[in-house]
Order: structure tokens, then C-alpha cells, then sequence
């Protein structure tokens, strides 16, 4: 199968979606692999790597999607490249439709296969694809939280831990997931006060287990929010329902709860966001203000590490990614349910039913439709 690696073009993503040993292994197993100019650079990758492990270098990202049958990306395509989809592709990356209606019509209407990464789903209810960037971003959205709470970045001028003599601060987390026990783990390192929220009480019960003496796990309900965001200082919304979009937990008049100064990262933002003030920004612009809350909404936030992002991410989607090109698509997905799950639009039709729920289309059940098209 020939495969191709087109540059990232969203804003300040600095992702590639295979290493140069990815692409060795998949060379091994009989694939052509096209890779454009410079798209590994930002990861540490140079051109050299990817030629040396036996890639076709091509200068356009038109020449990728010319040549190519299956597309790996790290973010969802952006329109021109959505322009470039027809229906000998398969396109495997973040998609996050449920947050963006314009980009689900358009992949319909390509005729093209997509494969999200977000719900690739294990049979337990894991997603083994999005756990690595959760991690990254749950541990990032502390670190960029106590860098937002400074004086300097319209924050209210407070040290996250805090020094002897001064409180440190008080952080809450909405959402016990891989992104929320992340940040909590990231949050206590540093000496902070941190509540953490979930509805799964076996979760809290695990995270009580598991976490230091300054995490508190609370019950999630609206009347334990609105008590915490009184004395919160960094708000980290950390909630996730596979495929839909992110309920709004913090609605706009809740702001008014919070001190001046405090600060609000809502890590959900791909899925629409947890606070209802949320809107998506990016690494060059990534915070604004609302009623007096500094707001970082950055909906690629891995992207500002991507030496460790795109190798955790590699590690986990080279697999899926050989499977699809030695097997076939149809083949892969019969052997694997997971990669099943992952499938979203096949062809023209949604195959992922949260997808088809919240933008009220026909749903079209997948395993039915790999097998009929034969």
C-alpha cells in the first residue's frame, strides 16, 4: 500500500504522524512510503532520516494525497486538504468531528474512509491512541496554568506551590480521566492544593488510593463545582465522553464564582470544550479574557512539545497502521475491533453513532458496511 506523510499545517503544529523507524518497519513489510519536505522537522526529524530509512520525498502536500492511499495525520485535515480527499483515501488522525460540524459534511462528501484516533476503543472502554496525547496534555495544562496564574500573563500574581509562609494555590480539576490524573499528578509535584472531580466513584476511589496527601477526589455535581470555583485559582476542564461533544460543566455565569485573576485551561476544548465560555485558540494567540478569567483554549497543546509527542503518538498508531497496509482495510478491521471503533465515515455515510447523534444524520452501522462492500 502506498502511504503518504503530508507537512502539518494547522497553526503551530509541529507533529508528524511517523517516525523515520515507523517508516523503516512499514518499507519492511512491502509499503511505498511518500513523505513532504520538512514535515518531520519540527519533531527533530530531518529529511535525511526519513530518505536514510527508505522514504519518496515529494516537495507538495498535493503529491502526497496524489500518490498516496492511506493518509497518516496528527491533526484533523484542514480545509485545503479536505479539498484533496476522494474515495481511494483512507485517512487515519485526530478528527474530533462531534466539535466541528463543517469538517464532518465535507469528509462525507469526499467519499473518503476516516479513522479517528479519539475512538479507537479498546473493549474495556480505554482509547489507546488518544491516552499518550491526554497524558501530554494533562501534565502541559499545569504547566501552562502556573505559567498563565503570573502578574505578567494576566494572571492574579500566584506561585502555583506556593513558598513557606504563603499558600500555594488551588487547583480544580473537572474530570478523573488520563488527562485529569495527570494534571493532578503534575499539579501536587508542585505543591498546590488540588481538588479533583469525577462521577465514577470507582475512579475517585482509585485516585484517592493512588494520589498525595494534597489531592482531594469530590464527587462531580453542579452544587461541588460552584463551591470549589469560589476559592479556584486554576481550572482545569478534563472531561470526555468518546465521539460526542464535551457537556458544558462551567457555564458562563459561573465565572462570576471565580477570584479576578484565576485561570481556566480547558484541555476538552477539541471536543467543544467544558466551560461554555471556551472557544478554541492557538499557540502564537493562546489566551483571551472573560469576565475578568484568563482563558487558555489551545486545541492542539501537544503540539507545542512534539519531540515527546509525536514519539508517544507513533508508538502506539505504527501498529494499526501495518496492519492496514499489509491486510487491507476491510481485513484489519474484521481482526480488530478496535480499529473498527475507530472508523467514522466510510464512503459517504457517518459510522460512528455518537457522531451521527449530535449532528442528527443517519447513523450506518460499521461492520455491516466493511462487509457488504466486498
Amino acid at each position: 500500500m502506498n502511504i503518504g506523510i503530508p507537512k502539518e499545517i494547522k497553526d503551530n503544529e509541529k507533529r508528524v504522524g511517523l517516525t523515520p523507524s515507523g517508516v523503516l518497519e512499514l518499507i519492511s513489510k512491502g509499503s511505498v512510503v511518500y513523505i513532504e519536505k520538512s514535515a518531520g522537522l519540527g519533531s527533530g526529524f530531518t529529511d535525511t532520516d526519513y530518505v536514510n530509512a527508505g522514504a519518496h520525498l515529494v516537495s507538495s502536500s498535493e503529491e502526497i494525497f496524489d500518490k498516496s492511499t492511506l493518509i497518516i495525520k496528527v491533526k484533523e485535515p484542514q480545509p485545503e486538504e479536505v479539498d484533496r480527499l476522494n474515495s481511494k483515501h483512507i485517512l487515519f488522525t485526530f478528527f474530533h468531528f462531534a466539535a466541528d460540524e463543517e469538517l464532518t459534511i465535507s469528509c462525507i462528501a469526499s467519499g473518503a474512509t476516516c479513522i479517528a484516533y479519539e475512538t479507537v476503543q479498546n473493549n474495556d472502554g480505554s482509547l489507546p491512541i488518544l491516552v499518550p496525547m491526554s497524558e501530554v496534555a494533562g501534565r502541559m495544562s499545569i504547566q501552562n496554568g502556573a505559567k498563565c496564574l503570573e502578574g505578567n500573563m494576566g494572571g492574579k500574581g500566584k506561585l502555583l506551590g506556593g513558598v513557606p509562609g504563603v499558600k500555594p494555590a488551588n487547583v480544580t480539576i473537572v474530570g478523573g480521566g488520563i488527562v485529569g490524573s495527570n494534571a493532578a499528578t503534575m499539579a501536587a509535584g508542585l505543591g498546590a492544593d488540588v481538588k479533583i472531580l469525577d462521577v465514577n466513584m470507582d475512579r475517585l476511589r482509585y485516585l484517592d488510593d493512588v494520589m498525595p496527601n494534597n489531592v482531594t477526589t469530590i464527587y462531580s455535581n453542579s452544587h461541588n463545582i460552584k463551591s470549589l470555583l469560589k476559592e479556584t485559582d486554576l481550572l482545569v476542564g478534563a472531561v470526555l465522553i468518546v465521539g460526542e461533544k464535551a457537556p458544558n460543566l462551567v457555564s458562563k455565569d459561573m465565572l462570576k464564582l471565580m477570584p479576578k485573576g484565576s485561570v481556566i485551561v480547558d484541555v476538552a476544548v477539541d471536543q467543544g470544550g467544558c466551560v461554555e465560555t471556551c472557544k478554541p485558540t492557538t499557540h502564537k494567540k493562546p489566551t483571551y479574557i472573560v469576565d475578568n478569567i484568563l482563558h487558555y483554549c489551545v486545541s492542539n497543546m501537544p503540539g507545542a512539545v512534539p519531540y515527546t509527542s509525536t514519539i508517544a503518538l507513533t508508538n502506539i498508531t505504527l501498529p494499526y497502521i501495518k496492519n492496514i497496509s499489509t491486510l487491507g482495510l476491510k481485513q484489519a478491521m474484521a481482526n480488530d475491533n478496535r480499529l473498527l471503533n475507530g472508523l467514522n465515515v466510510y464512503k459517504g455515510k457517518i459510522t460512528h453513532e455518537a457522531v451521527a447523534k449530535t449532528f442528527k444524520l443517519d447513523y450506518s452501522d460499521p461492520s455491516e458496511l466493511i462487509y457488504i462492500d466486498t
